[in-house]
């Protein structure tokens, strides 16, 4: 790969990772509109690592006050809202890690056409708009329900659709369930983090089969670009949701979906 390709691909990932947009959709579109071949494999897992190490970077506080709740817990000590917010995102990564261990197969073979993601980035994005419309939640992450917490599960598990946006179909669970806007990013954004280990640990596995010779200073380059792209962007996002909403990525949504759908099929 050329250094374009390689920063272009890292901060297209590092952005849209996060955003309620569908990251899939926009590394469709990359090769589309352009010559360049496929990245391969092992750029893929540096770039998601790079967006795991930006949302650990980010909730480093969250996380390491989580994981001291929850050793003092299996301790024997009380279970706080920190120990309980643990565990919350852990059974919410459970469906997803199900479903998608039933359904691989099926979603790499038959669901990562064109037309699933623009009618996926059209109807999710208008789901999101309902769900964020007129709604003024005020519960945080730390008063979820159980149920709650499985219903967002079960939601993120729709992720397995390419064009649906893990982060998107979350937030729009989050959402319809009383929860502010921030919360909702936020609460999203701590489900990532197991959901991209185990996925990044599957693709590290695949890889590590492979016998191809490996570029580390490419890696090392997406990884880093990545992450800075992903960390700059879940700062702007918070900030940026708190006065316009989710409405605009709505709209975005939208139009990528149909322009995708008169590009590939019009």
């Amino acid at each position: 790969m050329d250094w374009l390709q390689v920063i272009v691909l890292a901060v297209v990932q590092g952005f849209t990772e996060f955003l309620p947009v569908s990251s899939s959709a926009h590394l469709i579109l990359v090769p589309a509109l352009t010559s360049w071949d496929d990245q391969g494999l092992a750029f893929d897992v540096a770039l998601h690592m790079g967006s795991l190490l930006a949302v650990i970077a980010y909730f480093r506080r969250e996380i390491f006050t989580m994981l001291q709740s929850s050793f003092a817990a299996l301790r024997g000590k009380a279970v706080d809202r920190d120990a309980r917010l643990a565990l919350g995102v852990a059974l919410a990564t459970l469906p997803v890690c199900v479903i998608g261990l039933l359904l691989h197969d099926v979603v790499k073979e038959h669901m990562r056409s064109t037309l699933i993601i623009g009618v996926a980035l059209i109807g999710f994005g208008l789901l999101l708009g309902y769900a964020d419309w007129g709604r003024h939640g005020s519960r945080d992450e730390y008063q979820l329900r159980w149920r709650d917490i499985a219903l967002i599960g079960l939601a993120q598990a729709l992720a397995l659709i390419p064009g649906t946006s893990r982060s998107g179909i979350t937030i729009t669970a989050a959402l319809m369930l009383g929860m502010s806007r921030e919360a909702a990013a936020r609460f999203s954004f701590l489900l990532s983090i197991p959901v991209t280990v185990l996925a990044g640990g599957m693709e590290a596995i695949t890889l590590s089969r492979q016998a191809a010779p490996v570029d580390w200073l490419t890696l090392l380059s997406g990884t880093a670009l990545a992450g800075i792209s992903a960390y700059l962007c879940i700062h702007l996002f918070l900030a940026f949701i708190k006065r316009l909403g989710m409405q605009p990525f709505v709209l975005y949504r939208i139009v990528l979906g149909v322009w995708l759908l008169w590009l590939f099929y019009g």
